[in-house]
């Protein structure tokens, strides 16, 4: 399994990880993505899936890098703090290795929420502070409520068939050298329904396919990784998913393929579940 940095914080983290939203696997299926390499665990309070994935890293804390999210309605600082802790307890852990603020906030100033999470971290429960669904200029404003270089990544959503956002948000992440954790790279396994319709990128696929020996949820995975800023967290619940998932790692699609593949796809959405 590839590495790439988490920002500047020195640690390196695999370019594919595991997400858990609607996560309902068995403990095997974590075991198993520990096993092939993928050992960033994403989960988080709104998902209902921290316990799941505290019970199956049971024993197993120090094989696995472990991120969470507080909701927005619990953005005061004293929900933040409250809402980390109840998270731990989920989690059966003592840490957090990173901390996301799930979405922006138009209710609560950023500088309070930021002031919380600078709390955690000196407290010791929190190791690292991320955002999810930040554009630039919410980023930006992070970044100065957190201080320089603190804030380590930018979890947004990422597909080929929905990339205007996320076109706006990588060159930033890339010239900052924070990392981006692209979720819904499969749009939540209805990738063959996106391509219906679309003759020229079916075909385009299967040559892609053909010319790599990859299946198309490879393919699109690979897609994702093009930049040295992001990795990928496909949710699955079984575990012949994870090893083709974890598969999507350690080779490169051709600047060619790519830009086939992206040219083929045609004008994207721009849009992610919270807003």
């Amino acid at each position: 399994m590839d590495t790439k940095p988490l920002g500047k914080s020195g640690v390196a983290l695999p370019e594919i990880g595991l997400g858990t939203w609607e996560f309902s696997g068995e403990a095997a299926v974590i075991h198993r993505a520990i096993e092939l390499g993928s050992f960033l665990i994403d989960t988080a309070e709104s998902y209902g899936t921290e316990g799941r994935v505290g019970r199956a890293i049971a024993g197993r804390r120090d094989e696995v890098f472990l991120a969470t999210k507080v909701s927005p309605w619990h953005f005061r600082h004293q929900d933040v703090l409250t809402a980390c802790d109840r998270s731990l307890k989920e989690l059966g852990i003592g840490t957090i290795d990173l901390y996301q603020l799930h979405a922006p906030s138009a209710d609560v100033p950023i500088e309070e929420t930021m002031g919380a999470m600078a709390d955690l971290v000196a407290a010791g429960k929190v190791h690292h502070v991320g955002v999810s669904n930040f554009s630039v200029r919410e980023m930006k404003a992070a970044e100065a409520a957190l201080g320089t270089d603190l804030i380590v990544e930018n979890q947004i959503k990422y597909s080929l068939f929905d990339h205007q956002f996320a076109d706006t948000v990588i060159p930033y992440c890339e010239e900052r050298g924070i990392m981006v954790l692209a979720y819904s790279s499969l749009e939540q396994g209805t990738f063959e329904r996106e391509m219906r319709g679309n003759a020229r990128l079916v075909e385009t696929m299967r040559s892609v396919c053909a010319e790599t020996g990859r299946t198309a949820a490879q393919v699109l995975l690979n897609w994702t990784l093009r930049s040295p800023v992001v990795i990928t967290i496909p949710k699955t619940n079984t575990l012949s998913r994870v090893d083709e998932n974890c598969a999507a790692s350690g080779w490169r699609l051709t600047d060619a393929q790519w830009h086939a593949l992206t040219d083929a796809a045609g004008a994207t959405r721009s849009s992610y579940w919270w807003r």
